[in-house]
Formats: structure tokens, sequence, C-alpha cells
């Protein structure tokens, strides 16, 4: 018997629709896959709640997933909600909005366990091995952070550091200031005290950078290299050299929004919190001294995905 699901992720920024065929023998079958760019926390991530407008946006898309979900004949929903709704003041009431109006029932999930599923995602995309990697995934609310290889997490945190949140704290000019970029680099060294000493202990030697921002950054490379493979279809596993890195965060520094947004492999939806991220990943491959960039296309939907599989 054929099985259908769908898993929405409602992050921050971006709402992720993903549907899957399970065919008899166990074979995933992608038959849909969507992101749209909600923008929950806008106007209101500072403030812990969820502001009107971005209430209405975020009802709006997943009406929309619903209507595509019963088109497709998904039996089986799951939806996980994370930084920005577990934080919010009325993120109770807007699950509960959500479940009245398309009758999806949203999980809130804590940092933990957000981590958790983001590692499986991570390693369904076969970008792990027997070393010991940093996996590093940027929301737009938080950021979560595991040590771990194929086999095991060691350690695991989400810090609610997210794209959004540095972005409201830091992003005073366009193109950023050297002065914020300075500012955004002591202000994580400082939130980051926690992941600084399990590095200290567990020794990375890669950073897996974990879709959203990644993918961007990867989507710009092969672009600037004149390879449009990824235009049709991002691979679950890709790698970014250093240099490759540096040149791409150069341009985000030095452009401004309309500038950054003709960059060809530029989202639109990406095109001012890349530059808070992009800063934020350059922080962690200095502090840790880490020489090598690996990125999965796959997160925390996928993690969910193989997680039911296993069941």
């Amino acid at each position: 018997m054929k099985k259908r699901l769908a898993l929405i992720d409602m992050g921050t920024n971006t709402f992720h629709l993903l549907v899957t065929e399970v065919t008899e023998q166990g074979q995933l079958k992608e038959l849909y896959k969507t992101k749209v760019p909600v923008r929950l926390g806008q106007g209101g991530i500072s403030n812990g709640a969820i502001a009107l407008e971005a209430s209405e946006r975020a009802l709006r898309t997943l009406r929309d997933f619903r209507k595509t979900i019963d088109e497709l004949g998904a039996q089986t929903v799951r939806a996980m909600a994370t930084s920005m709704v577990r934080n919010a003041s009325n993120g109770e009431s807007f699950v509960k909005d959500v479940f009245e109006q398309t009758n999806i029932e949203v999980e809130v999930i804590d940092g933990a366990r957000e981590a958790e599923l983001i590692y499986y995602g991570v390693r369904a995309a076969g970008v792990l091995n027997t070393d010991t990697s940093l996996i590093m995934d940027i929301g737009g609310g938080s950021v979560e952070f595991i040590l771990c290889n194929q086999h095991e997490i060691f350690w695991k945190q989400s810090f609610e550091l997210g794209a959004q949140r540095l972005m409201d704290k830091f992003f005073t000019q366009d193109p950023i200031h050297s002065e914020s970029i300075a500012a955004e680099k002591a202000y994580l060294d400082e939130r980051l005290q926690p992941l600084s000493e399990a590095v200290a202990a567990y020794k990375p030697t890669n950073l897996v950078g974990s879709s959203g921002t990644f993918d961007t950054l990867c989507d710009i490379d092969a672009q600037r290299k004149g390879d449009t493979s990824r235009a049709t279809a991002t691979p679950p596993a890709s790698t970014l050299s250093l240099p490759d890195f540096y040149e791409v965060l150069q341009e985000l520094l030095t452009k401004n929004h309309d500038e950054r947004l003709a960059i060809p492999g530029m989202l639109e939806m990406r095109v001012d919190m890349i530059v808070l991220a992009s800063i934020a990943v350059d922080f962690v491959l200095q502090k840790y001294g880490l020489q090598e960039i690996r990125v999965s296309a796959y997160a925390l939907k996928e993690g969910v995905l193989h997680q039911m599989l296993a069941e």
C-alpha cells in the first residue's frame, strides 16, 4: 500500500511544504516541494509576539498548503513550528487559529528537539562520516548547532540568534557598516559560550551547513562559475570551499539590497538576512578554525520524514 505524507516546516522566515510518497518497498518519491517567504517574525520577533499581518500571511499560506495536500491525497500531515511560535506570547492562539482554518495540527517543538530532527535530516543527505562535524542551521529565529558524526550526536543546542533577530539588532545601514559586523561578531562570541566549550571538548574538523542560507551561498557560487545545474535540482549534499565562501561573503558585505538582489543565484526572500547569516558563518569558521564547509540541502522536514519511516 502506497502512503502519502505531507510535512510542513513553519520557520520564522520561511514555510516549507514537502509531499512525499512512500512505496510498499519503503522507497521515497517526492511529489511536491515548495517554500514561501511568510516572514512570521517580521514586525514582532523583537517584542515576542506574532504581528497581525504576519499571522494573516501564515494562515493564507497554510490554507494554500492544505489545498495542495488534499489534491495530492496525503493521508498524514505533520506540521512543525519552531522559534517564533514557541517564543511568541500569542503562539498558542495562533496554533488554534491554524487548526480552525486549515484542520492542520501544529506541533510546537523546542530547540533541543529541533536540533535533533535537523541532525536526522542532515544525516540522510549523506554529508556526515566518521569525522566530527559541527552542523549549523540558521533560521530566522534560532540557530541550531550540533556536534556529531554519522553515528551519533555528541552535543546539541539551539540559540535564539536567528537571522531575523540579528537583522533587527545589527542591520542599521545597507551596505552593512564594518562597526555593525564587529558588533555582531562580539555579540555571537558572548552568546555562544556554551558552543565554544563544546567545540573545545569535541574538536570538529568541518562545518556542515544545513539548507537555507547555505543552499543560497552554493547557488551563488555555482552561478559565478557558470554552473546552472543547481537551478533545476539542488543536490542533497554539496561542498563549498573556503576561498569561494569568502568571495561570496565579500560581495554580500559590499553591496546594497538592490545590488545583492541582482547577484545570480540570490533569492529575494534571503537578500537581506543572508548578510547577517553569512557574518555568523564567518564567525564560526574563524573562531573554531574549521577548514571545510559541507552543505546539506536536507534539514528539519527531512529529519521528521526519516524519523517517521524508522518508527
